[in-house]
């Protein structure tokens, strides 16, 4: 009895679940079935299950990482198109489960304001970034400009009117899970679009910003996999089963390693160093600028300690490379928690994956459910860290005032300057 417990309790199924059950339907976990295509299945026939997953996943995760070499040499425009083709799939994805779980009901409007409440957020935010970065652009088409003075009303009549139509589409003895259903949507919302929102943020910070920080979650996935897979002894969370301490430990070690050798061979190269900036001359991105400290080589002093080890007493290295460990830290450390989370929703409700999307790995939110949560982290690095004041966007806006108010600007600022002794008096001026 115990241990039949114990399985229910490890699937994610309590008293309370039961009897939720009664009250909104039996649900039915998502079907999944085997995508593998038939040349890999013909080629892997003689192995046995165990080794025939490690090659399926081994081979698709080669192809996965060319065609993100790939986006990466396109630019920073595929980037942001590529983010949110990834957003909009992992919504489908998040919002089918919930679908076919409580499909038993014909809930009136469901799905057509899940996708319309999607709509919304992300005019809302990606709104909120045109204006960000394409400021003197807005500034200079008249529709543009008052769509950009007037953004976050009409996001608000957009979602005002969404949360009208929900409130008519409820349907007596439905109400609870139709409350449900708008919560699952606006989480959903919560945990996909902002965090997609805050990646392309951090790709304007310059690419670096989203290339190694990704890597690294990558990294950390393929390693602990690895050495989970060879080495792997010690079961590390119940969540999920396959999941070891040698993998954990292996893939943090791989991780930090990985996340420095990177940072040094990208931080030599502008087009990874500086912040995505857009031209007005041409109407396009451009990535050129003087490297900042961060990506000059600095000498930096070994401990007494490690001396004696290495041999050394100086190191040349990049500034960026110290901060990189604390990028692949929490990647290896924090990050696999996001797919911990993810583990636990798929038991909540019986499924093995979120979709069939990818062969041997599921769908695209099992390959990005610890990236967002990375997203997120780099964002508040960033902005803790390292971002300062951006002297070109505060230009970009001092010029688009009246004439009247950038002079008030100008003696303001002449006087403070003069003031603190850095320009001479303002009777030498």
């Amino acid at each position: 009895l115990q241990e039949s417990e114990s399985e229910n309790k490890l699937d994610g199924e309590t008293a309370s679940d039961s009897e939720s059950k009664s009250e909104f339907g039996a649900s039915s976990p998502v079907p999944t079935s085997d995508d593998t295509p038939e040349v890999l299945n013909r080629a892997l026939s003689n192995l046995s299950s165990r080794w025939k997953n490690w090659w399926v996943r081994g081979i698709l995760t080669l192809a996965m990482i060319t065609f993100f070499f790939i986006i990466i040499y396109l630019g920073p425009m595929v980037l942001m198109t590529i983010v949110m083709c990834v957003q909009i799939k992992c919504f489908h994805e998040i919002i089918t489960i919930g679908y076919n779980v409580y499909h038993s009901y014909d809930l009136p409007w469901f799905r057509t304001l899940s996708w319309y409440f999607l709509l919304c957020v992300n005019y809302f935010f990606y709104g909120e970034t045109v204006t960000d970065y394409f400021f003197t652009l807005v500034q200079r088409e008249e529709p543009l400009r008052i769509l950009s003075k007037y953004h976050r009303f009409i996001s608000f009549a957009l979602y005002l009117t969404g949360f009208c139509m929900f409130v008519l589409s409820l349907v007596k003895k439905h109400y609870r899970l139709q409350f449900y259903m708008f919560g699952w949507t606006h989480v959903t919302l919560l945990i996909v679009v902002t965090q997609s929102h805050l990646i392309i943020h951090n790709l304007f910070e310059g690419m670096i910003w989203f290339i190694v920080p990704i890597s690294c979650v990558i990294c950390n996935d393929i390693m602990a996999y690895m050495f989970g897979f060879f080495f792997g002894r010690t079961p590390l969370i119940k969540l999920s089963p396959k999941k070891t301490w040698e993998g954990f430990i292996g893939g943090f070690f791989s991780t930090v390693l990985f996340g420095l050798l990177l940072s040094y061979v990208m931080s030599g190269y502008r087009c990874f160093t500086c912040p995505v900036e857009f031209n007005n001359d041409t109407n396009s991105f451009t990535v050129d600028c003087e490297p900042s400290e961060l990506f000059q080589l600095q000498e930096y002093n070994i401990p007494v300690v490690l001396q004696s080890v290495v041999g050394w007493k100086t190191v040349r290295m990049y500034p960026f490379q110290i901060h990189s460990i604390a990028l692949s830290t929490f990647a290896s450390l924090i990050g696999p928690f996001g797919g911990f989370f993810a583990s636990g929703f798929k038991r909540a409700f019986k499924i093995k994956d979120f979709a069939n999307t990818i062969p041997g790995h599921g769908g695209i939110m099992d390959r990005f459910d610890c990236q967002y949560l990375m997203a997120t982290f780099v964002n508040v690095y960033i902005a803790s860290f390292i971002r300062g004041p951006n002297p070109s966007k505060l230009i970009q806006q001092f010029l688009t005032l009246r004439p009247d108010q950038q002079l008030h600007i100008f003696n303001t600022l002449k006087a403070h300057l003069v003031d603190r002794g850095i320009l001479g008096s303002l009777e030498d001026a």
